[in-house]
């Protein structure tokens, strides 16, 4: 399932490089990352993401920092070669599909009015219908790793969990549903009160599922025995990243945990397609957010204190990274 929701990203990300014309331009030889960015005008802060999304397509291949193209896109997408070129085809039958992924590309500016990410949620959480519309999309994320963790992670240890940024509350409910010695609190902006609530009604977990307001940066994160991440971390800069991750240790119990998990890039960037273009959307959507690796996100927890910190598979292209007060 996750792999049709990744295809039409997918789709978008050899669309865009057709339309900068990032094969043509490498028809003759290899180049480093700096000089094909000149080439082909593509912006250095999304350029890396980007052009390892093409690593982990099939499309390029990269030494070091050196991307040359794979046979197929060489005999298939270099506009120099009239007799077998299919880009026009495929710009021409899915016409204006990538178009704001290659204005991301080309600016290094993310779409729309937002300054940062507070700016970016503000517009999402403004009226009953995007605050719904935006929790519906975080479940579809979320609901392959959720019945993952409620396996994978050792929940007889613990007794309480808080999911910070909980949406429409997907995480912790199903988790409840795996371990009745479980209790949860859903910490989010105050708007998505009313359909976290509906949602864990219906799921029959309201007696073990709080859900209570607040703003992650501005307030205290309620305290539990493990601190849940979800696809909150990708959002910010490193330092906002780094902030989060000093508030959660600050609200833990000692021997408590807190859990990450995302749509880890691999760590040598060549494989996992989706963490790549996850990236390039957050470059698309959110000013200084990013996807990182399970080795940056480990160093992260270090930095902010946490011990026993490990990475381990969950569903589809997700990854969760734990670390020990």
């Amino acid at each position: 399932m996750t792999d049709l929701l990744w295809a039409h990203w997918k789709t978008r990300t050899l669309l865009a490089a057709v339309d900068l014309g990032v094969f043509t331009a490498l028809a003759k030889e290899a180049l480093p990352a700096p000089a094909l960015c000149r080439r082909v005008g593509l912006h250095p802060r999304p350029a890396a993401d980007f052009l390892d999304a093409l690593v982990a397509l099939g499309l390029l291949r990269r030494s070091g920092d050196v991307y040359a193209n794979t046979p197929e896109a060489a005999e298939y997408l270099d506009a120099g070669k009239p007799v077998s070129y299919l880009g026009d085809s495929f710009l021409a039958r899915c016409a204006g599909m990538a178009d704001d992924l290659v204005g991301v590309l080309r600016t290094g500016e993310a779409k729309g009015d937002a300054r940062d990410g507070r700016d970016f949620y503000a517009g999402q959480y403004a009226s009953s219908d995007s605050v719904r519309a935006f929790q519906r999309d975080m479940t579809a994320l979320s609901i392959g790793s959720a019945h993952a963790l409620a396996e994978r992670f050792p929940w007889d240890r613990y007794r309480t969990l808080v999911d910070v940024g909980c949406a429409q509350g997907a995480l912790p409910g199903w988790l409840l549903r795996h371990h009745p010695h479980l209790t949860a609190v859903g910490f989010d902006l105050p708007p998505a009160r009313e359909g976290f609530e509906e949602y864990v009604e219906a799921l029959g977990v309201a007696d073990r599922l709080e859900f209570r307001p607040g703003d992650f940066f501005s307030d205290p994160l309620p305290s539990a025995d493990v601190i849940v991440f979800g696809h909150i971390l990708h959002n910010w800069g490193e330092e906002e990243k780094l902030r989060l991750l000093e508030k959660a240790y600050a609200a833990l119990p000692p021997g408590g945990a807190v859990l990450v998990y995302e749509t880890l890039i691999d760590d040598d960037r060549r494989s996992n397609a989706v963490g790549l273009i996850l990236s390039l959307i957050m470059h698309a959507e959110v000013p200084g957010g990013f996807d990182y690796t399970g080795a940056q996100c480990r160093e992260w927890l270090r930095r902010t204190g946490f011990r026993d910190v490990y990475v381990e598979h969950l569903d589809g292209p997700e990854s969760m990274v734990v670390g020990v007060k």
